[in-house]
């Protein structure tokens, strides 16, 4: 059962924006949680790890890796990634600075002012490629396909935290966060913050 069928009364609101918004909207009480990939700590803010996803690149159709089920970190050394400018775009930057095996070059990785769906849009056409996490394939592009990332340990994973207020005390909050941590077997203690 998922969160609206266990709780249909309570209304949910999304709030897709960079980082630094949410983190404003949870400081001034607008959002109850935000969910981001990484874990970082912030001053006044409650994380806990929630969940990973397999990071996955989706490729043109006509690509050769596209043949493969399984694509290496050093398969991708020689390729355009496409990745947008707003949150996770930066992130996603970063790890394939981390991960991309050392050559003459640095990696060719734009940055667009545009979103991950506008980027998956253009893909098949042989422009690049792009990074996403398994939670962003439901949506199906022509001409694109998704493999998964493999590095020396074996499939790539990018985790997800959830942020909130500890003095947050909205019940919704509070059995939102249970939800969660019965679904994904997670180990946070919530009594001394509802208490």
């Amino acid at each position: 059962m998922n969160w609206s069928q266990a709780h249909p009364a309570v209304e949910v609101e999304c709030v897709e924006a960079d980082r630094n918004v949410l983190l404003a909207g949870l400081d001034t009480s607008e959002i109850d949680i935000a969910i981001l990939m990484g874990a970082l700590s912030h001053d006044g803010f409650r994380c806990e790890a929630l969940w990973s996803e397999r990071v996955l690149v989706a490729l043109p159709a006509s690509s050769p890796l596209a043949e493969r089920e399984v694509v290496h970190w050093t398969d991708l050394r020689n390729e355009r990634f496409l990745l947008p400018a707003a949150d996770p775009g930066s992130e996603i930057r970063d790890m394939l600075l981390g991960r991309l095996p050392a050559s003459a070059s640095k990696p060719d990785i734009r940055m667009h002012q545009s979103s991950r769906e506008t980027i998956l849009s253009v893909l098949g056409g042989g422009r690049g490629v792009t990074i996403v996490c398994e939670g962003a394939t439901g949506a199906r592009y022509p001409d694109v396909v998704y493999r998964p990332i493999h590095g020396e340990q074996g499939p790539a994973l990018l985790g997800y935290s959830g942020y909130w207020r500890d003095d947050n005390r909205n019940p919704a909050l509070r059995r939102f966060l249970g939800f969660i941590k019965t679904r994904y077997a997670l180990s946070f203690d919530l009594v001394q913050q509802f208490q």
